[in-house]
């Protein structure tokens, strides 16, 4: 877990910290997924946030899941290099991208009761086919293949559409779309009220809140100090303090910020005479100012666990900026 957290921070701060003329994208795909073993097929679906290295360098990091194939529920994270090239007036671009792939599979539990939260690395192999509007908009082919060791081995093929984040009017045919980043606020306060999901065999769902300070250190790296309620069920009685290190970059005129963050996080147990228990969490977060001081911020907090009670903490609220 320390390894994926380091891993995808400081990578991602490499791309958001290259050419802030250089195109960056985001988009959403759907699709189906199959077991290289078998024949089971599931739904899939897939994030991802692409930043342009060079004319033909590109990295993304991405989220990826892998839904629901028979006694495997699996998600995880990945980041990738590609190489790409543009034809056809450069309105089409095709691409090939490898990088690493951080795993989350609820299993069943051999032992026959509960489930198992398995995480480990593999390799994500990726080919993509991306049509360039005369708008901000695409669409893209996808097809992905994840390759575990001691896992499942899955191959896909997902269609989605993408919006170039600030383009500049030439857009991606001439690779100079553009982001206006500007400095974020030096501090931020923000009261989130969302969900508690836990991997498990019923995924018990609870209500969650927290309270999180965010001060700029960077021009594209923040910190957070964060309280987190993940709420009360039989799955999950948690709450404690965290603090993340997050990649952070702003578009339209500071409007918009995307961010990811990840760090450790100290929880009391109230199902266990209040154990205390050093956890990760990983972040990504997104948030809109509609007021020079007031903005929302919408955050999916995955909590890593190393004793099978992984969760997902869905939390939106109201932040003040100063």
């Amino acid at each position: 877990m320390k390894t994926l957290i380091c891993t995808v921070i400081i990578l991602f701060l490499c791309a958001v910290s290259a050419d802030i003329s250089s195109a960056q994208e985001i988009s959403a795909l759907g699709g189906f997924v199959k077991n290289t073993d078998r024949v089971n097929r599931s739904y899939q679906w897939q994030l991802d946030y692409r930043q342009a290295l060079g004319e033909h360098l590109d990295f993304n990091v991405t989220y990826l899941n892998e839904a629901h194939l028979p006694d495997h529920h699996r998600d995880g994270f990945g980041s990738q290099l590609w190489l790409r090239t543009a034809i056809l007036d450069r309105r089409l671009a095709l691409a090939a991208g490898v990088g690493p792939y951080y795993f989350f599979d609820t299993t069943p539990n051999p032992a026959g009761s509960g489930n198992l939260n398995d995480q480990g690395w593999g390799a994500l192999i990726s080919l993509a086919a991306t049509w360039y509007t005369a708008s901000p908009w695409l669409v893209q082919l996808r097809g992905n293949w994840v390759e575990t060791g001691g896992g499942i081995d899955t191959i896909s093929l997902l269609v989605g559409v993408g919006y170039q984040l600030d383009p500049s009017p030439s857009a991606e045919p001439d690779r100079q779309a553009s982001s206006r980043s500007l400095a974020t606020a030096q501090n931020e306060i923000t009261a989130f009220i969302g969900e508690t999901s836990v991997f498990n065999s019923d995924s018990p769902h609870s209500l969650a809140a927290g309270l999180e300070y965010r001060r700029a250190l960077l021009r594209y790296v923040e910190g957070t100090v964060s309280w987190l309620y993940e709420g009360s069920n039989h799955g999950s009685q948690m709450n404690g303090l965290a603090t993340q290190l997050w990649a952070a970059k702003s578009f339209f005129a500071d409007r918009l910020a995307l961010s990811f963050g990840a760090g450790p996080y100290i929880g009391y147990d109230r199902l266990h005479d209040n154990t205390l228990i050093i956890s990760g969490v990983a972040t990504m977060s997104v948030a809109y100012r509609f007021h020079p001081r007031w903005g929302t911020r919408a955050s999916w907090n995955r909590i890593i666990t190393d004793y099978d009670r992984d969760a997902d903490v869905w939390l939106a609220g109201i932040s003040y900026r100063f």
